[in-house]
This record gives C-alpha cells, sequence and structure tokens, in this order.
C-alpha cells in the first residue's frame, strides 16, 4: 500500500528539559507514523551515573535525517484536482474552501525549501542533538581537542542525510572552536547506510516487490471496511456527499490517504507555516480515521522494514553491516589502532527500522506470527517510536583501566539492549564490551 507512505545550546537546554510528549509535539502521536517529529526521551539530567574509575573515551551513533519536506507533490496535486472538480460543481464543504488555498500554500513551501529536503525544522532537530551530545560528554570532546582524534562523519549520500550530517558537524564544531579541524568532512558509505537499495540488500527488495504473502497480508489489513469509512470521513469533511459518492471505492480511498500524507507531513514543516503557527491540518481528518491511516502505514512499514513475519529476518538481516560497524569502531578503540574519537553516521527510516528489529531495540521485538495480522493491540511496535524523523541511536564507551563499558541511548533514552545481554549490575544500562560481544555472539 504505497500511498501511504506515499540559539542552539539554548535550545538544547529546553528540549533536554521537556519529556517527549514536549508542547511542540502534535497531539495523537501514533497517527503520525515515521513521519512523527523528532523529541528527546530522557533529560540527561536523569541518566544513571557513570560507574566510578570510568571516563569516556568515545562515541559513535546513527541517526535519521531531520524532518524534511514530502518527496514530491503528488499528495497535493491529487487532492488539489478533485478539489478544483467540486469547487465548479460547488459541492464544497465549509472546511473544504479553506483546505485547497491551505494545501497550496503548504506545496508552495514545499517546493521551495525542494522535496524531500530537510525543512527548519529538521535542521533544528539535529543541531539540537548535536549540541545536547557535546553536553552529555563534555570530557569526551575536551579530550578528543587535546589529543587531536579525528570525528569521523558519514552519510548514506543521499541529499537529506548529508545535510543532516553536515549540520550536526557544524553543530558540534561550533560547542568547541577546537573540534572544529578534527570533524572529517561528511564521506558516503552506501553500503552501510543505504544497504537496502545497496548490494547487501538485493534479496530484501525482491522480497518487497515479489514476495506473496507479503502482498497478501497487506491487501487483507488494507483492503477492509474500516478503510473505506474513514475514506468516506475524510472526504465528507471536504466535499458534498453526492461528489463523494460520484467517487469509486478505491479513489475515495486514495483521496483520502493523500489527506492523510499531508496531516502527516506538515508538523514536520510547522516553521514554513504562517507565522510558524503550524498548518492545522488535524481540522480536516478525524482522530480516530487519521489513527486508522497511520495505523495502515505502520502496517507496511513492519512488514517491509520491521519485524515482520516470525519465520523469517529478510526485513532486518541486512542491517548486520551496521551492527557490525558499531562493534568494530569500539574493537578498533579497545585495540588501540583507532584515530578516531566518534563516529557519526547519517541514513533514512529503511535502516533505522530494520536495525533496531535487528538489536531488539524497545517496540521491535515481537515479529507477527504467519496467519495473524500485526494490530496495535497486540504488537507494541508504532513508526512514532521506533523511527521518527531525527531518531538516532547511541553507544557511549567509558574505560577503567583495561575494562570497556558500553552506555546506549536510543532517542537520547537510556536502552537496555536485548535480554540476552547481562548489564554490570541490575537494573543498569552500563554492560561489559566483553559482554556485549558474547551476546551478540561476535566473541
Amino acid at each position: 500500500m504505497k500511498r501511504v507512505t506515499p540559539v542552539l545550546a539554548l535550545c538544547a537546554l529546553l528540549a533536554a528539559a521537556v519529556p517527549s510528549q514536549a508542547a511542540d509535539q502534535p497531539a495523537h502521536r501514533d497517527s503520525y507514523g515515521t513521519k512523527a517529529v523528532y523529541a528527546p526521551e530522557q533529560s540527561a539530567r536523569r541518566y544513571e551515573r557513570v560507574p566510578a574509575g570510568f571516563t569516556p573515551v568515545f562515541t559513535e551513533n546513527v541517526s535519521r535525517h531531520g524532518s524534511r519536506s514530502a518527496t514530491d507533490s503528488e499528495d497535493g496535486d491529487l487532492i488539489l484536482a478533485l478539489w478544483d472538480k467540486a469547487q465548479a460543481a460547488g459541492q464544497l464543504t465549509g472546511k473544504g474552501e479553506e483546505f485547497g488555498p491551505k494545501v497550496e500554500a503548504l506545496l508552495a513551501e514545499m517546493a521551495k525549501i525542494g522535496y524531500g529536503n530537510l525543512s527548519a525544522r529538521g535542521k533544528e532537530e539535529i543541531q539540537d542533538t548535536a549540541v545536547r551530545m557535546a553536553d552529555r560528554l563534555p570530557s569526551l570532546f575536551k579530550s578528543i581537542a587535546a589529543k587531536g582524534e579525528k570525528i569521523d562523519v558519514v552519510s548514506s549520500g543521499q541529499g537529506r542525510a548529508v545535510d543532516s550530517g553536515n549540520l550536526f558537524a557544524a553543530a558540534l564544531g561550533d560547542t568547541d572552536p577546537d573540534l572544529k579541524p578534527l570533524i572529517g568532512a561528511t564521506r558516503t558509505d552506501k553500503d552501510l547506510l543505504y544497504f537496502h537499495k545497496a548490494d547487501g540488500g538485493a534479496a530484501y527488495r525482491d522480497y518487497v516487490a515479489n514476495d506473496q504473502r507479503l502482498a497478501a497480508t497487506l491487501k487483507s489489513i488494507t483492503d477492509q471496511p474500516r478503510t473505506h469509512r474513514a475514506a468516506r470521513g475524510v472526504l465528507l469533511r471536504l466535499f458534498a456527499p453526492a461528489f463523494v459518492n460520484a467517487l469509486s471505492g478505491a479513489d475515495q480511498v486514495a483521496a483520502a490517504q493523500a489527506v492523510y500524507n499531508l496531516y502527516a507531513i506538515a508538523p514536520a514543516m510547522s516553521e514554513e507555516s504562517p507565522g510558524g503557527k503550524g498548518w492545522g491540518m488535524r481540522r480536516y481528518i478525524s482522530t480516530s480515521d487519521a489513527a486508522w491511516f497511520g495505523y495502515l502505514s505502520d502496517a507496511e512499514d513492519f512488514y517491509e522494514k520491521g519485524p515482520g513475519f516470525s519465520d523469517s529476518d529478510i526485513t532486518y538481516k541486512m542491517a548486520g553491516v551496521l551492527l557490525d560497524d558499531f562493534f568494530t569502531q569500539i574493537e578498533a578503540e579497545k585495540a588501540g589502532t583507532s584515530t578516531l574519537g566518534a563516529e557519526l553516521r547519517f541514513t533514512h527510516a529503511e535502516e533505522i527500522i530494520p536495525l533496531a528489529a535487528l538489536m531488539g531495540l524497545p517496540g521491535s521485538t515481537k515479529p507477527a506470527k504467519p496467519g495473524q495480522p500485526y494490530t496495535y493491540a497486540d504488537n507494541p511496535w508504532r513508526g512514532a517510536n521506533v523511527a521518527p524523523l531525527g531518531s538516532n541511536i547511541q553507544w557511549d564507551v567509558f574505560k577503567k583501566g583495561g575494562q570497556y563499558l558500553v552506555r546506549m541511548l536510543y532517542n537520547e533514552k537510556e536502552t537496555a539492549f536485548k535480554a540476552a545481554c547481562h548489564p554490570i549490575k541490575k537494573g543498569s544500562t552500563f554492560y561489559d564490551f566483553a559482554e556485549l560481544e558474547r551476546c551478540f555472539g561476535r566473541s
């Protein structure tokens, strides 16, 4: 169902002081799927204290690019073509009269920044995340500067990921001028950070394009009476009943999905809205209808990128190249062969989602049994939590003598590794690196 998926320091301090359901987050967050905008999920002030005697020696992350515009104008063009016909026929509702000009204005702003490019909000999300990283690890970055260690920045090579890497690096450098000459130019590694389109993703691409079980499952989820009721509910807010009734069922669903997609992307474009007050797209789709289309979007991502079917790892096995790199970087640090103080990676939801499933991160631990389709009622996977815009996974490495500890942050929240891994003590989020190598099968 492809249509579902068609100041720095001050800001950082403010963002770190509030929970994830911050005032600038839209209500009913789940309904936005992976288009949900970013906010850190935990304040650093509430982190577990670093064990006595350990000092930070290395950090690495992988981050999705920040909030962006839609990748094209298809949804807006579709709904505006309908809107023009309805207007000419006198078949618009009061809300419908407002909707057309609002969509035109949103499309104009997206075209201005470039389809698929970072929005003003997206740029701030990335910059603020960099500042918070520096604030969390001041002694590490002071040490990096003193030792002249390098900071490597690598991206998928796609525009918004490259821009995110550049912005993150610049913001990090602004926290300490001594870091600037140590930060390398953002380089491209498609095999590492765009693996779903690289040679290693060939079997995955065949699965998405040709797997009959996948196609049948998504069709069964999408083609339900609830979808058609939701589609009519969306369109009847904008168009007169006679106009909606004249559309085929498939056309009603396609048009409603277009409205939903505009609703979902609007928060990412909030700073480009008139006065920066937001686009008010929630006025044109009910909470329940938005939630349903959000579920359909999540179902597609779950089966195509996430935990998927319980008897297959095709959706996330290819993320092993990225997980391997996390381990390789620390192994080099431990062996004394690394020249790096930090490894910073920038990519896309298509990489974050399978990596989360491969690692067994919260929300990504439960695949769906064949014949028992994914639903919100029986599965915790939510795109808005697993891979919102700007989502990130970070490993911080601490050393004492010959011992190395690792702490993981997932969207800046201290997060336990999978259950097979044992922390240094019960309830801790610090793990001996040798234990991580054991439980991930590397030792």
